[in-house]
């Protein structure tokens, strides 16, 4: 077990991974073709947007400062989505990239839940464990496209 984390940390982190994923949804939209990936990927930015929308709520009502994740991350996974969609924009290879970046999250997210087992607040604490859930989701989806 690692370091215990508190509902602050705990929020913060569910509210950074949404972002992240965000960011590369609308790094790689412009790389999809119309097709049923693209309407997958449009239904997960969607969710992504509603638990940000909600961990923001929670952050004002608690006083909990959010931060966006920082530029030098997002310009180092827009680099990286665009390194690997220059040569393959294939649903296929979409659905790779997708998917290895939903498990980098659900292992941040399990790791967070382990740590912070007993100290987040009910609301918090049930936001993290529905990011986890749709992230699992979204996996078992993509895979589909595989």
């Amino acid at each position: 077990m690692g370091k215990i984390k508190s509902k602050d940390e705990v929020l913060a982190e569910v509210y950074r991974n949404a972002q992240l994923a965000l960011q590369s949804i609308s790094d790689i939209l412009p790389e999809t073709e119309k097709d049923g990936i693209r309407k997958e990927i449009l239904r997960q930015q969607s969710e992504y947007k509603r638990i940000c929308e909600d961990a923001e709520k929670i952050a004002r009502q608690s006083g909990i400062e959010l931060k966006e994740p920082g530029l030098f991350k997002k310009a180092m996974m827009w680099s990286g989505i665009k390194m690997n969609t220059v040569v393959d924009k294939s649903s296929q290879h979409i659905a790779q990239l997708m998917v290895r970046g939903t498990a980098m999250g659900v292992t941040s997210l399990r790791t967070t839940q382990t740590d912070s087992e007993g100290y987040a607040d009910g609301e918090i604490k049930k936001l993290l464990d529905e990011l986890i859930a749709r992230e699992e989701e979204f996996e078992e989806n993509l895979k589909k496209f595989l």
